[in-house]
């Protein structure tokens, strides 16, 4: 252990109160002082709300659920349920009300923390304790209306500290059931225990860059997902962080004023982002710009380049970035490939909401990075490829302390997930080298047969479609025994710099899609190229990390990867 006593969270909560009281943990961008909180407050609040939830019944292993967007009363919420052995079922706030009703049921939650602005996706499920999450109250009765209405004050009821350490929880019993929306569509609850996040986080406060005690972190992911939670939330807290949210969506005319005010060190994004930024920023320099291009063109020269272009960039993100992570679905090659070079410090990360999540990662400085790898596997995994292929690429299983416990009433799909030896089947396929770095080549079930039994990866297919001119992003599946991809254009970008009509350029794009394929085609093997190319006219619909719903998009009959 390396910043707690014990892997349970009233044993966090105790040592960042003892460690960094009077700092400032949380606060508000542009919200006020009232919205600061200090360690020491974050103690004191989290135990009334626990001593309240005991005072009206609550008892050890009730589900309470949260939704709403991160914020300070968030975690003092989440800290208050499983300090005393209740468990917390964090909700991501733009799921829909469909998929809360879901979750509220399946789980089987006695109460929901919800703020305003969605109280009304949790109105189907009655007999709740309905808690308001924008001010910490219990709300008995919403007759006025849930906003206006009178309640309890959580925060300010008085604390029972006998009854808190009588029940204290133990470091396996669960303190979350996540419910996940994943690539395939199919929901599952993902219990993780105290020690499965907590020593994650632990672990990892040393591992991939130093900070220190008032660093600034400026939150933009939201806190129901485990990667922002883990490593955003209680890893910078464990180290005495000062963490900054929006309070609003990270638009660009948020952000920016956010990054020159906060000027973070330490900021956690996904690919999306990144990949925005150097398509719309820095791609149009090294690819327009000829007196740069010639420039690039010699080795002796291009490194200062890349790093005067990497110091702009870090500029633009405050100019104090010592830990820039990005994970939650693959980085773009060539995105990686320039931010090396650009000496930015940027980190990856590779897992799962079921490994809660960290499995491997890298350093955020140069020498820890190795475009192609995610990084090395973490100290207490052990990684192990199943049923590898000769390239030595197989599917990655993983076995240690941040494996969840199972899946949430759903024996069926443990017996899957798990070998007969304990390993969890993440159903990513990867790559290990000697150095004990972990490389991700795609998803077992996106892997497409070829029509002699070879392996084809999708994945790496729209890696060289996204790279080619106003390509927003693409998705390969398989129809009638051929390969289709569908590509999403910039219309808008396409149209002014060829000086043309949102009609025409459509148009136009019909025609360069075509141009595309045989590009991409004189980039691949025989038995993976591309038959046919489709203009998508409206983005892919994601899930929460970025990540494309591919089960959206179904093969026609007849194709190679339809269910038998």
């Amino acid at each position: 252990m390396k910043t707690v006593k014990g892997y349970t969270f009233p044993d966090f909560i105790e040592a960042i109160a003892s460690r960094y009281g009077r700092r400032t943990c949380y606060r508000v961008f542009r919200q006020g002082d009232e919205y600061d909180m200090t360690y020491m407050q974050l103690k004191w609040f989290s135990n009334a709300v626990s001593s309240y939830l005991l005072s009206i019944g609550i008892c050890k292993g009730d589900r309470i659920a949260i939704l709403g967007e991160s914020s300070p009363t968030w975690m003092v919420m989440y800290l208050g349920i499983v300090s005393i052995g209740a468990v917390a079922v964090p909700i991501l706030p733009d799921f829909p009300e469909r998929d809360v009703l879901s979750i509220l049921k399946e789980s089987g939650a006695v109460g929901v923390a919800v703020n305003i602005k969605h109280h009304q996706k949790t109105t189907g499920v009655e007999g709740l304790h309905m808690f308001r999450l924008d001010d910490l109250v219990h709300v008995p009765s919403a007759s006025q209306g849930f906003a206006e209405a009178p309640g309890y004050a959580m925060r300010t009821y008085k604390i029972d500290r006998k009854a808190l350490d009588s029940m204290k929880p133990s470091e396996d019993d669960t303190a979350s059931i996540i419910f996940t929306s994943g690539t395939t569509g199919a929901s599952k609850g993902v219990v993780l225990s105290h020690m499965n996040i907590l020593r994650t986080a632990d672990l990892a406060t040393d591992v991939y860059v130093k900070l220190k005690p008032g660093m600034k972190v400026l939150s933009i992911l939201p806190m129901s997902h485990v990667y922002e939670f883990t490593i955003g939330q209680v890893l910078t807290m464990m180290a005495g962080l000062e963490i900054t949210f929006l309070g609003k969506q990270p638009a660009v005319s948020v952000l920016m004023p956010a990054l020159s005010e906060v000027r973070p060190h330490v900021m956690l994004t996904v690919p999306l982002l990144m990949e925005k930024v150097y398509k719309a920023a820095v791609l149009p320099v090294i690819r327009d710009n000829e007196k740069i291009k010639k420039l690039l063109r010699n080795p002796l020269v291009a490194p200062f380049v890349y790093m005067t272009i990497g110091k702009r960039l870090k500029k633009t993100f405050g100019h104090r970035l010592v830990f820039f992570g990005i994970g939650g679905a693959p980085l773009d090659g060539d995105v990686e490939r320039f931010l090396h070079k650009a000496h930015f410090p940027y980190a990856l990360g590779y897992g799962l909401t079921e490994t809660s999540p960290l499995v491997a990662g890298c350093g955020s400085a140069h020498r820890r990075q190795h475009p192609g790898f995610v990084g090395e596997i973490v100290t207490d995994d052990k990684v192990i490829l199943l049923d590898k292929n000769d390239e030595g690429v197989g599917e990655i299983a993983v076995r240690g302390p941040n494996v969840m416990k199972g899946y949430y009433c759903r024996p069926d799909l443990n017996s899957e997930a798990f070998t007969s030896d304990g390993y969890f089947r993440t159903g990513d396929l990867g790559f290990i080298d000697r150095h004990n770095r972990l490389s991700i080549r795609g998803r077992v079930k996106t892997m497409i047969l070829g029509p002699g039994g070879e392996n084809i990866y999708p994945e790496m297919i729209e890696t060289l479609i996204n790279n080619q001119d106003f390509v927003q992003e693409s998705l390969v599946v398989p129809e009638n025994g051929g390969l289709v991809a569908l590509i999403k254009l910039d219309i808008d970008t396409m149209a002014e710099k060829m000086s043309l009509s949102i009609k025409e350029a459509k148009e136009e794009g019909q025609r360069y899609i075509k141009k595309i394929r045989n590009d991409v085609n004189s980039q691949l093997s025989a038995f993976s190229k591309i038959s046919d190319v489709q203009l998508q006219d409206e983005p892919f619909d994601r899930t929460p990390t970025q990540k494309i719903k591919r089960f959206l998009y179904p093969k026609k009959k007849g194709g190679q990867g339809d269910d038998k």
